[in-house]
C-alpha cells in the first residue's frame, strides 16, 4: 500500500467548496507570514505551497502569483456584487443598493481580522502590493457606476453620465474610508457602525444634489453650493457669496 503524502489531505480538502476556501485561505497566511518573515522578495511560491502543505501546481491553481496570494478573491467578490445589484427591486433607491452590496467587500474583511491587519501592514511597506490594491478597488468602482448609470438613465436622468461614475466613486471612497479607520484602528473601530454613517453622508449628499437639479431646472436659476471652514471669517463669507451670485461680465440680472 503506498504511503500517503503529506500534501495529500490538503490536496484532497480542495475538492469541495468549502476545502477549496479553507485551502485558499490557508495559502493566504502562509504567504502574509512568510512575507512579514522573510520579506516579500526574498519569499518564493514554493516557499509558500510547502507553508500551506500543498505542492506548486496546487497553489497555481489557486493564485496566478505570489503578489495575488495576499489578497481577497475579488473576482468572487465582484460577481457576488453584481449579482446582488441585478436582484435589487428596481423600486429602491440606486445608491442605497450599492452602499448595501460594497458591504461585502467590508465584512469580508472583517471576517478574518489577523489576515487583514496583516496584509495591511504588508501594502504599507511593499509599493507593488500597495499598487495592486489600489486597482482592485477601481474595479468595484466600474460595477457601482454601470449599475448607477443604467437606473439612473432608466430614471430619466439628464445627468447620468456625470452623476454615476461620481456618485460611485464616492461610494467606494466611503467604503475605503471605513475600512482604513478599521485598520488603522487594529481592529477595535466599530466599522459596521462607521459604514452606517459614511454611506448615510454619501446619500443624503446625492439627494441634496439631485434636489438642487430639479429645483434650477424648474424655476431656471441656479443653485450655488458653498464649503467654508466655521472658522472663515464673515466678510470673506459675504465676499465669496457675492461673488458667486454675481452675473458674468457682461451680463446683469434684469429680466
Amino acid at each position: 500500500m503506498r504511503a500517503e503524502t503529506p500534501t495529500a489531505p490538503r490536496q484532497r480538502a480542495g475538492r469541495t467548496v468549502a476545502g477549496r476556501r479553507r485551502l485558499r485561505r490557508a495559502l493566504t497566511r502562509a504567504a502574509i507570514d512568510l512575507f512579514l518573515e522573510r520579506g516579500y522578495d526574498a519569499t518564493t511560491v514554493d516557499d509558500i505551497a510547502a507553508a500551506a502543505g500543498v505542492g506548486r501546481r496546487t497553489f497555481f491553481r489557486y493564485f496566478r502569483s505570489k503578489e495575488d496570494a495576499i489578497f481577497p478573491n475579488h473576482d468572487e467578490l465582484l460577481v457576488d456584487i453584481e449579482r446582488k445589484l441585478a436582484d435589487t427591486d428596481q423600486r429602491r433607491d440606486p445608491l442605497e443598493a450599492v452602499c448595501e452590496a460594497v458591504r461585502l467587500v467590508l465584512d469580508f474583511y472583517l471576517d478574518d481580522p489577523e489576515v487583514s491587519l496583516k496584509r495591511y501592514a504588508l501594502t504599507r511597506t511593499v509599493m507593488s502590493l500597495r499598487d495592486k490594491e489600489v486597482a482592485s478597488v477601481d474595479r468595484y468602482q466600474r460595477v457601482f457606476t454601470r449599475y448607477l448609470r443604467a437606473r439612473f438613465h432608466a430614471a430619466g436622468d439628464p445627468l447620468a453620465e456625470m452623476r454615476a461614475p461620481i456618485a460611485g466613486a464616492a461610494v467606494a471612497a466611503a467604503h475605503n474610508h471605513v475600512l482604513r479607520q478599521w485598520l488603522r484602528g487594529d481592529g477595535a473601530v466599530d466599522a459596521h457602525a462607521l459604514a452606517d454613517k459614511a454611506f448615510a453622508m454619501v446619500i443624503d449628499a446625492y439627494s441634496a444634489c439631485v434636489h438642487a437639479d430639479r429645483e434650477a431646472a424648474e424655476t431656471g436659476t441656479d443653485t450655488v453650493v458653498a464649503v467654508l471652514r466655521t472658522s472663515t471669517p464673515a466678510t470673506e463669507v459675504a465676499r465669496l457669496l457675492d461673488a458667486s451670485l454675481r452675473p458674468p461680465s457682461g451680463q446683469d440680472d434684469r429680466p
